[in-house]
């Protein structure tokens, strides 16, 4: 017959052997596909199982000769998901900044990632997809890495707590993140909210940032209402007048100080100075350039206390000699008497 002449009994078994590696290959996410010569093919049997463990997966199989002498194989074919050993369980982030959570996965293959927020159980996002009405929650792959990354925009108080990357595995695996929000404090360094310098010195205003995790971008200082000069972090910026200048320093990985120096001041300078970070809090001092080294409030009790005993002395000797002239009208009244009469 015509299909007799084309194949043997034996190349038919073969090549349909053949079609069904290749398609169980395609079909369960193998790899490559193995490739075989026709005789082994032919030594391969058709049942193949296929076992997902812990560490990948792998294919099973039987040498030819059936029964319980027969040897079997296993050979690993693809290799389980499993999480990289540097990523990580703690993430600090500052208020109204930017958190991200990076998940690193090896052998992902063609699972899926999920992150999940840990206090109300909800799915925040599944690979690229945004599962929740909050749009400051977004979720982005780098495939170089291998990486998920969560990031939360404008993290708020509320935001922080335990996040879950979530493996779509069978059984799911889990990698947990605590995430710690920061407030960072803005104060000026000082007795209080006001500040006494004489004339003609110099004056350190200093504007400590402390329990800061990020840097911000710029320090802007103002006098009375009105920007008198700029800084970025680490940098010395001067007014037009040469006589004021910011520095500023990281004294420790969490503290930040910038200074507003002014020398030869003069009354022109008094006035409220404000240190102003990028997006965080404004801090406030009230500056007061006297002629002497005494505050003015002292000096203003001092001359009240003066004037007041001068006043009350001047006031007690008028009304004793008053008084005085009076006793001795008041007695010589008949002497005065008659002298008038005579």
């Amino acid at each position: 017959m015509f299909y007799d002449n084309m194949f043997s009994a034996r190349d038919t078994r073969r090549g349909f052997i053949t079609f069904l590696l290749l398609t169980h290959a395609l079909v369960h996410g193998l790899g490559h596909p193995t490739t075989h010569t026709a005789d082994e093919a032919s030594a391969i049997p058709l049942v193949l199982t296929s076992v997902n463990s812990g560490g990948g997966m792998w294919s099973s199989y039987s040498e030819p000769g059936g029964g319980s002498g027969s040897t079997r194989h296993r050979r690993r074919v693809f290799p389980g998901p499993e999480f990289h050993p540097l990523t990580p369980t703690n993430i600090t982030s500052q208020l109204h900044a930017h958190s991200y959570l990076p998940c690193r996965i090896k052998n992902l293959g063609n699972r899926s990632v999920s992150w999940i927020r840990n206090r109300d159980q909800h799915i925040l996002t599944v690979d690229r997809y945004t599962f929740i009405a909050d749009e400051r929650f977004t979720a982005f792959h780098d495939p170089s890495t291998q990486t998920w990354t969560l990031q939360i925009k404008y993290a708020q108080e509320r935001d922080q707590g335990r996040y879950e990357c979530q493996v779509s595995t069978e059984p799911k695996m889990s990698h947990f993140i605590q995430l710690s929000i920061k407030a960072p404090v803005v104060s000026i360094s000082g007795d209080g909210e006001d500040m006494y310098v004489k004339t003609g010195s110099t004056v350190d205003i200093r504007c400590v940032i402390s329990n800061a995790v990020e840097e911000p971008q710029y320090i802007f200082w103002y006098h009375d209402g009105i920007r008198v000069v700029g800084s970025r972090v680490f940098s010395g910026t001067f007014d037009s007048s040469r006589r004021k200048v910011v520095t500023a320093e990281r004294l420790s990985p969490t503290m930040l100080v910038s200074v507003l120096s002014i020398s030869d001041v003069t009354h022109q300078d008094s006035g409220n100075y404000t240190c102003a970070p990028a997006s965080l809090d404004k801090a406030h001092v009230l500056l007061h350039v006297l002629n002497d080294e005494r505050p003015a409030a002292m000096q203003d009790t001092a001359s009240t206390s003066t004037n007041s005993g001068t006043s009350s002395c001047s006031s007690l000797s008028s009304c004793m000699l008053q008084k005085l002239l009076l006793i001795l009208l008041v007695k010589n009244i008949p002497l005065i008497w008659s002298m008038v009469i005579t």
